[in-house]
């Protein structure tokens, strides 16, 4: 049977193995010494631990150009998720197969997360109709929404809302970049000589920390 040692998985994770070996004694797994862990086992615990050794049904609202590419997304279904029903406020949409599955009309949503024990959404409408779908999905019986939305949702106590914003992650990144940028020409720059003793003076503070201690002539 495969087995893999918490050295090699704290490779790939990029942690310390003895920190993966506490935390994985939190599962109940300890491995065997010599050995290692049972491949199987692990991603059975794991997956335990996350909630996905469960089916959960769970409904798109918005069936756009987003919506669309979410619905034929092919890794729900191999985490334990099941998109149950396929939801949109344009009447053109209603009966139009998407992903193999018909579009159904909003005025059924409470219908249809009651029939299939929904209790997982997504959003993936426009902004302005987003808080309106949101209501309607919590007083439902919804209490866990994935947001992809541009825009912040409020809900009660209770019920989780994660936020997809793309434009956010790509800024994270065009920071990151920024910053390499920044590294990589003070390297260029630099040649290894001394930093002249004024400009060092310059750069200290005196007593009263908002003038430079020494002038410049």
């Amino acid at each position: 049977m495969p087995t893999v040692s918490s050295e090699e998985l704290a490779a790939a994770a990029g942690v310390n193995s003895a920190k993966l070996r506490k935390d994985f004694s939190y599962l109940g797994s300890y491995g065997t010494r010599g050995v290692g862990y049972d491949v199987e086992y692990l991603v059975y615990q794991i997956s335990r631990e996350l909630g996905l050794t469960q089916d959960w049904p769970v409904v798109i609202v918005g069936i756009g150009n987003l919506g669309a590419a979410l619905a034929n997304y092919g890794g729900f279904a191999s985490r334990g998720f099941r998109v149950a029903a396929l939801i949109d406020a344009d009447p053109a949409m209603a009966g139009k197969p998407v992903a193999g599955m018909p579009v159904q009309h909003t005025d059924d949503l409470e219908k249809i997360i009651s029939d299939n024990g929904v209790s997982i959404g997504v959003i993936a409408t426009p902004a302005g109709a987003a808080q309106q779908v949101c209501d309607r999905l919590v007083a439902a019986g919804v209490t866990s929404i994935l947001n992809f939305a541009p825009t912040v949702l409020t809900v009660p106590d209770g019920v989780d809302v994660r936020k997809v914003d793309l434009s956010i992650e790509l800024q994270i990144l065009a920071f990151h970049e920024q910053r390499k940028a920044g590294e990589e020409s003070a390297a260029d720059d630099g040649d290894g000589a001394a930093e002249p003793a004024v400009t060092k003076a310059q750069h200290r503070k005196g007593p009263d920390g908002d003038v430079p201690a020494v002038m410049p002539a």
